[in-house]
């Protein structure tokens, strides 16, 4: 079962790097264990995004392609350092 998103952020339309840096800024404004669900159209999203989760430490709890979207959903986790 999927947790409940506590956040969305949509980052439909937009092309890299602009999905990555908008989700970037935006986990910095929410708190640690909250769930961010992320809708973007860039498929490179699918790459980037993952390797965000990995690099910064924060958990990817699913990813699914809805027809041309990739949804993502992932929980903050402590910040490193």
């Amino acid at each position: 079962m999927r947790p409940t998103p506590d956040h969305v952020l949509d980052a439909t339309g937009l092309i890299c790097p602009e999905p990555v840096m908008l989700l970037h800024s935006r986990v910095r404004d929410i708190e640690k264990g909250d769930v961010l669900h992320v809708i973007a159209t860039d498929p490179s999203t699918q790459r980037d995004i993952p390797k965000f989760c990995t690099f910064l430490g924060h958990e990817l709890l699913a990813h699914d392609k809805v027809g041309e979207e990739f949804h993502f959903l992932l929980r903050k986790q402590e910040a490193p350092g």
